[in-house]
């Protein structure tokens, strides 16, 4: 199966495009930086997002992964870059599906679940309502950009992203900053829901719908969400770091930008449609996930 994959250099999709290769298939990335995608991607078939976008390749599925990093400030050009890249960086991958000859038969796209905003104790599924956020905002409209494929004949399914947590990327990176600063402890109380994946079942995840027909939206959210405090003490057990004293929310922000959010806002994600489409998590459990996370590819971390 020929693969297209947008935002294939960035962390998820490294790890796809080695997953589909694995399995033979063939991975072809389309990015705004063909050099670094090159570099990031050795061997690997490349194509410039204008290039496809232009003259769309003949692929049997499409995975879009594309978007700017919401890490860091959110000043109001990042903002404008995060909805960008999103909303109408998908329209323009859809538009050009459309108007191609040979189309692909299959669409997988990536949201996240800040689609839910803060949402304390509330039980959050496929089924649950968007939050209101800027991110959540976001999210509607990317959802909405990618389910227009269907108009042209292609199925599509869209996967809400909760915390990715794998080694050399994802929200592990600023999370182990904070503890090495002493700030590991549970942030703004402890006691928000924390939705988490490993990036292992997010490839998993990927791969099993594309080669399924499941068409509708997929929570990428392990099926035993924590407290913050619960996962504050799990990282810091497995870093061998201190998980004790509380976190003050202004410091996480002054470390972590807007990614703070993800800490601070409650979202308790149950994947039940996940489930109900014949997936299984290799990694249901915190503990053992983050072991495998903070583990290097070739030896321990």
């Amino acid at each position: 199966m020929r693969v297209a994959i947008t935002g294939a250099s960035g962390f998820i999709g490294k790890a796809l495009v080695t997953a589909l290769r694995e399995d033979g298939h063939t991975p072809i990335a389309i990015s705004h930086n063909v050099e670094r995608a090159a570099l990031a991607l050795p061997g690997a078939e490349v194509l410039s997002f204008n290039q496809a976008i232009a003259h769309w390749p003949a692929v049997d599925a499409v995975v879009n992964l594309m978007g700017e990093s919401v890490s860091g400030r959110w000043t109001p050009e990042k903002k404008r870059e995060i909805h960008d890249s999103r909303v109408i960086g998908t329209r323009k991958l859809v538009e050009a599906i459309g108007r191609a000859s040979s189309r692909p038969r299959r669409f997988v796209s990536a949201s996240a679940v800040g689609y839910y905003g803060d949402r304390g104790e509330e039980e959050l599924t496929e089924e649950s309502p968007p939050g209101r956020s800027f991110l959540a905002d976001v999210c509607v409209r990317w959802e909405a950009e990618a389910r227009q494929v269907e108009s042209f004949g292609v199925s599509w399914a869209i996967v809400r992203l909760a915390v990715v947590l794998g080694y050399g990327g994802g929200a592990l990176g600023p999370l182990t900053t904070l503890f090495k600063l002493g700030l590991g402890g549970p942030i703004g109380g402890g006691r928000q829901w924390f939705s988490w994946v490993s990036l292992q079942d997010t490839v998993r995840l990927y791969q099993h719908l594309l080669e399924s027909d499941h068409q509708g939206v997929f929570l990428a959210s392990a099926p035993e969400p924590v407290r913050q405090g619960e996962f504050a003490s799990a990282l810091g057990a497995v870093l061998g770091r201190p998980a004790v004293l509380p976190a003050p929310a202004l410091a996480v922000r002054l470390v972590a930008g807007e990614f703070a959010s993800e800490l601070l806002d409650s979202r308790r994600c149950l994947p039940r449609g996940t489930l109900a489409a014949g997936f299984h998590f290799e990694f249901p459990r915190l503990m053992p996930a983050l072991r495998v996370a903070l583990r290097k590819p070739d030896g321990p971390a």
